[in-house]
């Protein structure tokens, strides 16, 4: 007999009680989701988090706790529960946003009220698999990111070189957009030796393409201040929504957006 598939606990951290009952409906209809807690304020995930068992926390990024914002949580609540993966709801499909989400520790960022809570779901359950959620043009920007930055030395959480000087040279040149024909070029090596070098590099950090590359520098060079994290690249599709809840959390946003125009 098959076993049950196990339900993902969810967090809700969104500054509209609206909006966010309606999520916590839509997710609790379903068999593959189980809302833990709803909350407004920073403190108040940090609490949740380390008093409950949480997979995955949804905090919008448009939330306001004082001097903080929604950003500003991620390394909050990730510090009160690395397990925990983190998703930032957009208003908009913004870049910037994105990239300074992906910095901050979120393994995904989606724009509900944009992509449909069907896809929200998918890049739930994707990002508690181990893998990360962004459209194909905010990977985009981040790979540029990834392209413009100064080359920096990968750690782990506690300062530490994870990569060799030779493994350095490779992410490095992999930054500059370098194929492995050209890398072997620059640094007098065999494709093949570049190629095993790679592979090193993507078993120690987690990853297995140019991008998981990319997203795991920006969060564990000196630069940045993220904890280790395996990934996994995915775009998000807009699916087709179902009725119910989902309709009204659509018409919500519809409402929204005629009132600001």
């Amino acid at each position: 007999m098959m076993s049950r598939k196990k339900e993902v606990a969810v967090l809700l951290v969104h500054e509209r009680k609206m909006v966010s009952e309606l999520y916590a409906k839509a997710f609790n209809q379903s068999s593959r989701f189980r809302v833990v807690a709803q909350v407004g304020k920073i403190s108040e995930a940090v609490r949740v988090v380390q008093e409950s068992t949480v997979d995955v926390a949804l905090i919008s990024s448009t939330l306001k706790d004082g001097a903080d914002d929604g950003l500003n949580a991620l390394p909050q609540i990730k510090a009160a529960s690395p397990n925990v993966k983190l998703i930032v709801l957009l208003e908009e499909s913004e870049s910037r946003v994105a990239i300074l989400a992906f910095r901050g520790g979120a393994c995904g960022v989606i724009s509900p009220e944009i992509d449909g809570f069907n896809c929200l779901c998918r890049c739930v359950e994707q990002v508690n698999a181990g893998q990360v959620w962004a459209n194909s043009a905010q990977l985009h920007q981040v790979l540029q990111e990834f392209s413009r930055s100064a080359p920096v030395q990968v750690v782990s959480s506690r300062g530490e070189a994870l990569l060799t000087r030779r493994e350095g040279e490779v992410v490095h040149l992999v930054e500059d957009g370098l194929t492995n024909r050209q890398i072997a070029v620059k640094l007098g090596l065999s494709e093949h030796t570049v190629r095993n070098n790679l592979f090193r590099i993507y078993e120690k950090l987690g990853v297995s393409t140019r991008v998981e590359l990319a997203l795991y520098t920006m969060r564990n060079s000196r630069l940045t201040h993220g904890e280790e994290h395996t990934v996994r690249a995915r775009g998000s599709r807009v699916l087709t929504p179902r009725k119910d809840l989902v309709t009204e959390i659509e018409e919500l946003a519809i409402v929204r957006k005629s009132r600001s125009a």
